[in-house]
C-alpha cells in the first residue's frame, strides 16, 4: 500500500435519514409561516383599500397624475374597465403636457394631485397652474405608507385620484413664482461659490507640486497680489524678483 493510499480520507457518508426528515420538516414549517404572513398582509391591504373606497367623495371633479420621466399617467375617474377612457397615458414633452390640459378640461376637472417625483413634475405643475387648475403637489411619503396602494403606473394614478377625491392628500409647500426664481438664483450662486472653492484648492495643489510656496506667504491666493503673481507665472516669468 502506498503512502498516498494510506493518507486518503474515507468518502463522506450521507446524512442520516432522521436529519433529512428534520430539515424537511423545518422547511415546510417555514413555508407555512410565510404563507400565513402573506395571507394576513393581503387581507389587511384589502381591508384598508376597502375603507378608503368607502369614504365619501369630497372632490367629484378631481384628477390624479402619476409623473414619470417619459410619460405621465392621468386618471379622472374610478372604473374597473380598461377601455373606459378615464385613464390615459401622455408623453412628457410639451405637446403631451398640452394634451393633458385639454384632457382635464374635457372632463371638467378643477383640482389635480400629482406626486413630486424628482424634477419631472415642474414643467407639468407650472403649465397646469398657468391653465387655471388647482394643483396639489403631494409628497410621495403621504401615500406610500398606505398598504392599499397599487404599484403599477396605471393603477398608481388611479390610487392618487382616489385619495385626492376623498380628501386624504395634503399639499406640500410650494412658494410663489417670484420666490422660486429668487431661490433658483441663490442656489446657483451657492453652487458657483462651492465650485470656485474647489478650483482654488486645485490651484494650491498645482503650486505645491511645482514647489511654489505661495500659500505659505499669501493669506489669499485669489487676492490682488496672488492673482498678479499667477498672471506673471502664466506669462512665463521665472525670476522671483519680478
Amino acid at each position: 500500500m502506498t503512502a498516498s493510499t494510506a493518507q486518503r480520507k474515507p468518502a463522506s457518508s450521507p446524512p442520516p435519514s432522521g436529519q433529512q426528515d428534520q430539515a424537511q420538516a423545518q422547511r415546510k414549517a417555514y413555508d407555512r409561516r410565510k404563507t400565513r404572513a402573506k395571507a394576513k398582509s393581503e387581507a389587511l391591504r384589502q381591508q384598508e383599500a376597502a375603507q378608503v373606497q368607502a369614504l365619501p367623495v369630497l372632490r367629484p371633479y378631481a384628477a390624479g397624475i402619476d409623473v414619470g420621466s417619459r410619460s405621465h399617467w392621468v386618471c379622472v375617474g374610478f372604473s374597473t374597465e380598461a377601455a373606459s377612457g378615464l385613464i390615459q397615458e401622455f408623453p412628457a414633452h410639451t405637446d403631451g403636457l398640452k394634451a393633458i390640459a385639454a384632457f382635464l378640461r374635457e372632463h371638467q376637472v378643477n383640482t389635480i394631485a400629482l406626486e413630486s417625483t424628482g424634477i419631472y413634475w415642474i414643467p407639468l405643475y407650472e403649465l397646469l397652474q398657468a391653465e387655471g387648475f388647482e394643483v396639489l403637489l403631494v409628497d410621495p411619503s403621504y401615500s406610500h405608507p398606505l398598504r392599499g396602494r397599487p404599484k403599477t403606473d396605471r393603477r398608481d394614478c388611479q390610487w392618487i385620484y382616489r385619495l385626492h377625491s376623498v380628501g386624504l392628500l395634503a399639499a406640500a409647500f410650494r412658494p410663489d413664482e417670484q420666490t422660486c426664481r429668487l431661490r433658483a438664483y441663490l442656489r446657483q450662486r451657492a453652487n458657483l461659490i462651492r465650485s470656485a472653492s474647489r478650483h482654488v484648492q486645485h490651484m494650491q495643489k498645482a503650486l505645491e507640486q511645482m514647489h511654489l510656496k505661495l500659500t505659505e506667504i499669501l493669506s489669499d491666493l485669489t487676492g490682488v497680489t496672488g492673482r498678479s503673481i499667477l498672471r506673471a507665472i502664466l506669462r512665463g516669468t521665472r525670476a522671483p524678483e519680478k
